[in-house]
């Protein structure tokens, strides 16, 4: 359905289009409530949703489980799925005799 992005300068152009969106939403909240409390809040926030998106991304795939390849959120959340549901499997079925 979708391709990769191949071309070196549209992956720049998308992180910083990401970069760029958020500066733009954290600052019309600012604008909106501002406040050191909002600020620090948010700053936290958009902190730990960066560490989470690198333990889905990095320390899965090297610490945990060197066979899942990450492609976005997505596929994290499909790969965890998967692994509930072999781990149910595996305390269902009977062990070999």
């Amino acid at each position: 359905m979708f391709q990769d992005i191949k071309d070196p300068r549209l992956i720049y152009l998308k992180g910083f289009l990401f970069l760029f969106a958020g500066l733009l939403a954290s600052a019309a909240l600012l604008l909106e409530y501002p406040s050191l409390k909002v600020a620090l809040l948010l700053g936290l926030a958009v902190s730990c949703f960066a560490r989470f998106y690198y333990f889905a991304f990095y320390v899965i795939e090297h610490y945990v489980d060197s066979t899942y390849k990450f492609a976005g959120l997505g596929s994290f959340v499909m790969y965890l799925l998967r692994k509930r549901r072999a781990a149910r499997t595996e305390v269902e079925s009977p062990p070999d005799p």
